[in-house]
């Protein structure tokens, strides 16, 4: 199993509207690919030196293959979609995790 962690440091000029369109819109679309199992959002709480709200927003996956095709096929779209949203109001990065048992 594999989760493919996105940390993502968002201003809190626009955080309420950010949360609510990623639990209402951007989410549902990454689950509505099939590519993933599950997923949680949490806040990170440590405290920013930067400022803003970080939140750690992990899929999970059964393969690396599901995981490519995500990134080949549907990520360009729904990252396109989050960039222009939110463009300079937000920092983040993307890790690929494998769940050791």
């Amino acid at each position: 199993m594999f989760i493919y962690n996105v940390t993502i440091n968002i201003d809190n000029s626009v955080h309420d509207e950010w949360l609510g369109w990623m639990k209402t819109v951007h989410i549902p679309d990454v689950m509505s690919t099939g590519c993933f199992i599950e997923y949680r959002i949490c806040k990170v709480l440590s405290v920013e030196e930067a400022g803003g709200t970080t939140y750690s927003v992990q899929y999970v996956c059964n393969s690396i293959k599901e995981y490519e095709n995500y990134c080949d096929v549907f990520a360009p779209a729904l990252r396109a979609e989050h960039n222009e949203k939110y463009k300079n109001k937000f920092t983040a990065f993307r890790t690929l995790l494998e769940v050791i048992k």
